[in-house]
């Protein structure tokens, strides 16, 4: 494990518990699959398909694929082994300690891999990460990834806040620019498919509510209006609006 690595492990054990509570509650879940997961699984089939969840967490985006697709199988990886333990607890599947930047063989072969802004954390080398990705997938295979954009207007103020927030770990992660990572990642065979950029009101103060302290009962309650201005922002045609991408990649 590189030293980047092993200070993004001791940093999100540090944060799980507030971070699950706001990441992965009822509404939230809710923002994920009207705004994420419909973008990401658009024209896809899984089922019966071998899917890696990268930088997997306790593996609430595995339960989400497999409340879309029964048939697939999920398989978790994530540099923590807390989090890999939760993971197998929560899901039911096997989940692996897995450091991305480091990489190695982990003996299996996946169809999808799908990676909830995670390889935003793996600044550090992201040759080698994607390096580590394209080895894990079968020729042909997918990799799914939602991402915060570095293209986005306000990217200034994100700067900020990773420095001034607890939260954040400046020093080993920042936002992305699809196309310039694309690029790199063509060196390991991997290539974009398609790039949807999103993100609006509902983005920052629901699925972001721990940066804005918002109390997660007071959740539910926002969101009605809230995703209604979303759906109407994420219509906007410019890329440097949006905090994310979504993204589609294959491996050649």
């Amino acid at each position: 494990m590189t030293p980047e690595s092993a200070r993004q492990r001791l940093h999100y054990e540090r944060i799980h518990d507030d971070y699950e509570r706001h990441y992965y509650d009822s509404t939230s879940m809710a923002f994920r699959e009207r705004f994420l997961y419909d973008a990401m699984f658009d024209g896809l089939d899984l089922n019966g398909r071998r899917v890696a969840d990268l930088a997997s967490g306790s593996g609430h985006n595995s339960l989400a694929i497999l409340q879309r697709f029964p048939r697939a199988e999920v398989v978790g990886f994530d540099i923590s082994e807390t989090a890999c333990r939760q993971y197998r607890a929560t899901v039911g599947a096997e989940a692996y300690q897995f450091d991305l930047i480091s990489g190695g063989d982990a003996g299996m072969a996946f169809d999808v891999a799908i990676i909830v802004g995670g390889l935003h954390h793996c600044v550090s080398n992201l040759d080698a990460t994607f390096r580590t990705i394209a080895n894990l997938l079968c020729e042909g295979g997918l990799l799914l990834m939602y991402e915060p954009n570095s293209e986005y207007v306000l990217e200034g103020v994100r700067k900020f806040w990773y420095r001034r927030d607890r939260y954040f770990d400046a020093a080993t992660e920042h936002a992305l620019a699809h196309d310039r990572i694309a690029r790199m990642a063509a060196k390991s065979g991997l290539v974009p498919l398609r790039c949807h950029y999103a993100g609006g009101p509902a983005y920052f103060l629901i699925q972001n509510s721990l940066l804005f302290r918002i109390p997660v009962p007071l959740k539910r309650y926002l969101a009605p209006p809230l995703f209604a201005l979303e759906t109407a922002y994420n219509r906007l045609p410019w890329k440097s609006c949006f905090p994310t991408f979504i993204a589609c990649w294959r491996k050649t």
